[in-house]
């Protein structure tokens, strides 16, 4: 596959099968230990593991904090002329330091001080054992969840977008099984999903590391000329993206406790549902991003502008096809949802379609904004994509969490999101025309050298 010479349509949906693949698969760890465990053990497990969602958020981000800054500005380089391979991979050897470095971070924290960790993000005194339970085998493999984010990203960008997503497929496949084995084969319960995700996790990295013994590699490990101003760059074009999934965990955390103070447990386990649900939606638009990225990265350093804006066309009609049909899909059966995810009990049943209902409008407009930050990311602009991710990711959305139900009734605590997704798209839609027709009116960004 050549980037800058290959008809872009079906280069297009070649990459983003394999991103869409690798993306979905990547949200089944936990939403198949979610659905496993809520018919296991009902509600409660369910919501212990809605108060497990921020650390998986905030384990990825670090990986595609890393992956995403690195291999944009090594696809960027490698699509200038007069580049030489080592050139692109002292992105690559800047990006994989940062990986082991927050590899060992999130280790030592996970690792000792789960508790604690825990209950910031919502856990009460009957959830906290549960959701260490589910912890105590992942905290061995911590560092697999988040090079695993790394690799696929710098795999897309080295011609190889099948065997990221072989990688995070096998591991899959395995977590699907393994959750049924462990969890009621062998009645481990909530500890048997998550030794199940800690293998899978394992599988994921050893598929993904074949890569390196291939002919078709090109990444090195190369002496970075500028290491402290390379990792600068990495952490500033990565940090949108980084900052989606941070934030994720973020609201989670915001949600649980103001659900727990007006709503109470049933609305966290019904809250549990939509984080899994959001997650699908949010790896859908991933997965648009991840496909489209590699290629405008490539063409935006050959200056072909063309192939950018047709890049962009076929993105947007991915994005919109993806936006009606989720919204669809919780407005028409709510409590489907509920039922393939958890055992419920009448009451859960009753406030399941009103909550899901008037969160689900945000699905509409989140895809388009999470996708923004991947082009604003390709095209060197990263300020737009940190305005993107922070405003709807903490600042509007924070302040809406704590402003509606105490201004309004608690019941409006569910429109937070709508009314984010909405104002962040009013910005997106005119960034993204601006810097679309710009296009060809200046040089092309480029990494430095």
């Amino acid at each position: 596959m050549n980037l800058l010479t290959d008809n872009i349509r079906p280069l297009y949906f070649r990459y983003l099968a394999a991103a869409f693949g690798s993306a979905l698969i990547s949200s089944i760890y936990g939403i198949v230990d979610m659905a496993m465990v809520g018919q296991y053990q009902g509600p409660d497990g369910t919501a212990a593991l809605a108060v497990v969602a921020p650390v998986w958020n905030i384990i990825y981000s670090f990986g595609l904090l890393a992956g995403i800054g690195g291999s944009v500005l090594f696809s960027t380089l490698r699509g200038s002329k007069g580049t030489r391979h080592e050139d692109e991979n002292e992105y690559f050897t800047a990006a994989l330091g940062l990986a082991v470095l927050f590899s060992v971070l999130w280790w030592g924290i996970v690792a000792f001080f789960d508790a604690p960790m825990l209950r910031l993000f919502g856990a009460s005194d009957a959830l906290l054992p549960l959701a260490q339970d589910y912890l105590l085998p992942i905290k061995f493999t911590v560092p697999f969840f988040l090079f695993n984010q790394m690799l696929a990203a710098f795999l897309r960008n080295d011609g190889s977008p099948a065997l990221a997503t072989a990688g995070v497929l096998a591991g899959g496949i395995f977590n699907v099984f393994g959750d049924w084995f462990f969890v009621f084969a062998c009645d481990m319960g909530i500890f048997g999903a998550g030794l199940a995700t800690a293998i899978g996790a394992g599988i994921s990295f050893c598929v993904m590391l074949t890569h390196f013994f291939s002919r078709r590699c090109t990444l090195r490990l190369v002496r970075p000329k500028r290491i402290l101003l390379q990792t600068q760059q990495i952490l500033v074009t990565g940090f949108s993206t980084f900052f989606i999934d941070v934030a994720m965990g973020i609201l989670t955390m915001l949600f649980n406790r103001q659900i727990m103070r007006y709503i109470g447990t049933d609305g966290l386990a019904v809250y549990g549902i939509i984080v899994n649900i959001s997650t699908f939606v949010q790896c859908c638009a991933y997965s648009v991003g991840q496909a489209a990225q590699p290629i405008l990265s490539r063409n935006l350093g050959a200056r072909a502008w063309p192939r950018i804006r047709q890049t962009l066309r076929y993105a947007l009609y991915t994005v919109a096809f993806f936006s009606v049909f989720w919204t669809a899909l919780v407005l028409a059966v709510p409590n489907g949802f509920v039922r393939v995810f958890m055992s419920p009990t009448e009451s859960v049943l009753a406030a399941a379609p009103a909550i899901m209902r008037s969160y689900g409008i945000s699905f509409l407009l989140l895809p388009l904004n999470i996708f923004s930050t991947y082009y604003f990311q390709s095209l060197m602009k990263p300020g737009a994509a940190f305005i993107v991710s922070v405003a709807r990711g903490l600042v509007i959305s924070g302040a809406l969490i704590y402003a509606l139900p105490a201004l309004a009734a608690p019941e409006a605590l569910w429109f937070a999101m709508p009314v984010t997704e909405l104002i962040v798209a009013v910005f997106v839609v005119q960034r993204m025309a601006r810097y679309t027709r710009a296009l060809g009116k200046a040089p092309a960004p480029s990494a430095a050298r």
